[in-house]
């Protein structure tokens, strides 16, 4: 099949509309963060937000394992009846992780709590349990969602989730120098998803679900019981590997330095949030079928040339002017983190490509590779990260993005080997992506190299 034949593939039953529709409520609860944003960033200290970065990491660890991987299976099934026996399998899980998690963290004593920079720490774990439930059962009913293609219920639930994060971070500002509503607002806009969710599937699919059974949920779990042996610890080495060393740099570095990371990575991360997460999910509702006719290489090459002409040109030139624009939208106090997103580009270029069609592991049947992949890339990000701060502490945030540009690279080709993706039809795409991608850097270089000219000149005046 010709590159002309994979993008009519493309067009297809919908993929572009089914992109379109998640893209513009994932593009419109994008630009309610990033307005809010620079106002952030003055009600609040870069040490509150490093207060989030912990916080946001130990939810995000927790919360992508917590339904066991049920979540990704439920698109799976042909029959209705049992994907709804694995969603609920799924939401037993989290609710059994929930209470687990609860005692741990009422054991954690405080000799562990002082190491981080951040005294108040403590006082704030409460919402870790409450988050990590709101996260992950959010995600089961989504890829409900995504199993019945309304993409247009996620792309609303995505905006009221980013409204009620801004309104409480915003209403909560500064509130008597606490970082209360910034660590609180994306546990109530989670709250808010899953109930607005909740709510929308037990009234459409009542009927369905009322079929449920611990007989039905036992016979699904005997069927897909390779998601939580391989799937779930494959996820948790993603999802640490992102996000541990980001508490151990709360823990090591100097300063609020996990601040600067987190806000680096939120604003990098919103352009693939745009694109990437939305292209993953309807990838994830369509790529089943075309491996059973034989179409997922073709699929996927498709899938990396609009990914290559859209996304990552856009990437490429926010790293170039992250340095000097931080300082102008954020203020004075955030330049480390424009420097630090300049770091991490090369990174997020390849987590752009990868991570849209990485379930495509999953869906043939390459988890046991997909869990050394992901054990590979804790094991490297951590190392990285400990190695930095016993040499150069002081580039440690620079050590954690190398090893993020590393490991996406090798995950990378990994992905397209297994699915048999020929290297001439990669290089095809990115030869048909080139022009595109000159313009984006050759501004981007343009602008960069005008910055200390321009300010120059303001000193000769």
């Amino acid at each position: 099949m010709n590159i002309r034949e994979s993008w009519a593939l493309i067009r297809g039953h919908g993929f572009l509309s089914s992109v379109g529709v998640l893209v513009g409520g994932t593009g419109f609860a994008a630009v309610i963060s990033a307005v809010m944003l620079p106002v952030l960033t003055r009600l609040y200290t870069p040490h509150d937000f490093s207060l989030l970065a912990v916080l946001t990491a130990m939810i995000s660890i927790i919360s992508v394992v917590a339904c066991l991987r049920f979540d990704i299976a439920i698109p799976i099934p042909e029959q209705d009846n049992e994907a709804a026996n694995i969603l609920a399998l799924a939401v037993v899980s989290v609710f059994a992780v929930v209470i687990v998690l609860s005692g741990v963290l009422l054991a954690v004593p405080a000799i562990v709590l002082a190491r981080f920079s951040e005294p108040s720490l403590g006082s704030y774990l409460w919402i870790v349990p409450v988050g990590v439930a709101a996260v992950a059962i959010t995600s089961a009913l989504q890829y409900w969602l995504v199993r019945k293609k309304d993409f247009h219920a996620i792309a609303r639930n995505r905006i009221a989730q980013a409204s009620a994060a801004a309104a409480t971070q915003l209403s909560l500002g500064g509130l008597n120098g606490m970082a209360l509503g910034l660590v609180l607002g994306p546990t109530v806009g989670s709250s808010a998803a899953c109930a607005g969710l909740a709510y929308r599937i037990t009234r459409t699919e009542k009927s369905l679900f009322k079929r449920v059974s611990w007989r039905q949920m036992r016979s699904a779990f005997s069927v897909y019981h390779r998601f939580p042996k391989y799937s779930a610890l494959e996820a948790l080495s993603n999802s640490a590997g992102i996000q541990l060393p980001i508490i151990m740099i709360a823990a090591l570095a100097h300063g609020p330095e996990a601040g600067f990371l987190s806000l680096a990575m939120f604003v990098i991360q919103a352009p693939m949030g745009l694109l990437g997460t939305a292209i993953g999910q309807v990838f994830l509702s369509r790529a089943p079928q075309e491996h059973r006719l034989g179409r997922l290489d073709v699929f996927i090459i498709g899938i990396l040339g609009g990914l290559l002409k859209v996304g990552v040109g856009p990437l490429i030139f926010g790293g170039l002017l992250a340095p000097s624009l931080f300082t102008k939208v954020f203020g004075e106090d955030w330049h480390r983190a424009g420097i630090l997103m300049a770091w991490m580009t090369p990174w997020f270029v390849m987590q752009f490509l990868a991570s849209p069609v990485s379930t495509a592991l999953h869906v043939v049947n390459r988890q046991r590779a997909a869990l050394l992949l992901q054990l590979f890339g804790l094991v490297t990000r951590v190392a990285a990260v400990y190695g930095a701060s016993l040499f150069a502490v002081g580039a440690i945030s620079e050590a954690y993005a190398i090893s993020g540009f590393v490991f996406y690279s090798v995950y990378f080709l990994v992905i397209l080997n297994a699915v048999g993706v020929s290297a001439s039809g990669v290089f095809g795409e990115l030869r048909r992506a080139a022009p595109a991608l000159a313009v984006w850097t050759g501004t981007g270089l343009l602008l960069w190299v005008a910055e200390p000219i321009a300010l120059i000149e303001s000193w000769m005046r």
